[in-house]
């Protein structure tokens, strides 16, 4: 009995602050009305049997309530999600329905085997209470799970804006890497050493250059783009690359059919490739080689050895997290990150294209 009485005070809390209106609907007028069916007139006759019933009813409601709030974790736990009302809500009327009739019977057998409180047996009480049990059970679920949905509904739409913001964020991140002085000076110092030498080269650059700019300043203004495009891009992005990192970076592309139709968030496979370039040595006899390809079962994996540079500055996975908010903005499934010793290693979701 003790050790039921401190697991009842320590969980008190966190059950008054998930369903205290259990304890609302029990005590004022279930936990009485139960006892007065139970024992009848004695219950209001006498003060001792009135406090005597109502704890003893009131402890087995409690260890009732608890193992509600136990299997109902587990459904909820189980079915979190706001598209999976239905799925939730049955399992939580078939949870209702089974626990709390076998504590009600429970206790009326106790009465009945020890003759507490001078009870006798009365199956037209027994019928009364428990369907009065059956109707608080579906005033219980469905105030739970409307508060559920409530607090979920909510919790939902801040995480939203807080997505749109990182992805506002990242967009303007991207943009702002590429279009920055620095990369380019580095593109026409490339094409400066191309056009005395090689300007047949040098108009080639020109031109990819000319679709990386183009893709980075119309690319955002969508959500999606299809995986064809995104790679006649990286193509793009990854030529210039090539010009000023020659054999020391290497591409290595294998797209299955149907996948080039699929969709995917733009600029994706830009940061990826951009971070690979930004924390790995890059040298003609230690090649940097990136692979992206796509597997059966619809994932787009972008892998690249790991040699990284002993005096980079620690990374603060800001392009990462960009990816996983965009994902998660559409309400995706979030992409599968690995590393070890030798690859990092990037498995992205890809859309199934929309109808036509």
């Amino acid at each position: 009995m003790k050790s039921f009485l401190l697991t009842l005070y320590y969980r008190l809390p966190r059950l008054r602050k998930q369903s205290q209106w259990h304890f609302l609907l029990l005590f004022p007028w279930f936990i009485p009305l139960i006892s007065y069916w139970i024992v009848e007139d004695r219950y209001l006759a006498d003060p001792g049997t009135f406090f005597s019933v109502t704890f003893l009813n009131l402890a087995i409601a409690s260890v009732c309530l608890l193992t509600l709030d136990q299997l109902t974790q587990l459904v909820v736990r189980r079915y979190p999600n706001l598209g999976q009302t239905w799925q939730r809500v049955w399992r939580l009327l078939l949870v209702f329905v089974l626990v709390t009739p076998f504590f009600i019977l429970g206790g009326i057998l106790l009465y009945d085997t020890f003759h507490l409180f001078g009870y006798q047996h009365n199956p037209e009480s027994t019928g009364q209470v428990l369907l009065l049990n059956l109707a608080a059970n579906l005033v219980s679920v469905g105030i739970d799970e409307s508060v559920y949905s409530l607090n979920r509904w909510r919790e939902n739409t801040l995480e939203k804006e807080q997505l749109k913001k990182v992805s506002l964020q990242s967009q303007y991140e991207s943009l702002k890497s590429q279009v920055n002085p620095h990369f380019l000076f580095n593109s026409l110092n490339s094409l400066s050493s191309l056009i005395a030498d090689e300007p047949d080269r040098a108009e080639l650059f020109v031109d990819e250059m000319s679709k990386v700019y183009r893709y980075l300043l119309q690319t955002n203004e969508g959500e999606l783009t299809t995986l064809g495009t995104e790679m006649a891009f990286i193509q793009s992005y990854f030529h210039l690359l090539k010009t000023r990192y020659g054999t020391g970076i290497q591409l290595d592309v294998k797209i299955d059919e149907p996948f080039p139709a699929y969709l995917l968030p733009p600029l994706t496979l830009q940061i990826l490739v951009e971070n690979a370039v930004k924390h790995n040595v890059i040298h003609a006899s230690k090649p940097l080689l990136i692979e992206i390809k796509t597997t059966q079962v619809g994932r787009l994996v972008v892998r690249n050895n790991l040699q990284q540079k002993n005096n980079r500055m620690a990374s603060n996975q800001v392009g990462l997290t960009n990816i996983v908010a965009k994902y998660r903005l559409l309400a995706q499934t979030d992409p599968i990150v690995t590393s070890d010793r030798t690859y990092f290693t990037v498995a992205l979701p890809l859309l199934p294209p929309t109808p036509s």
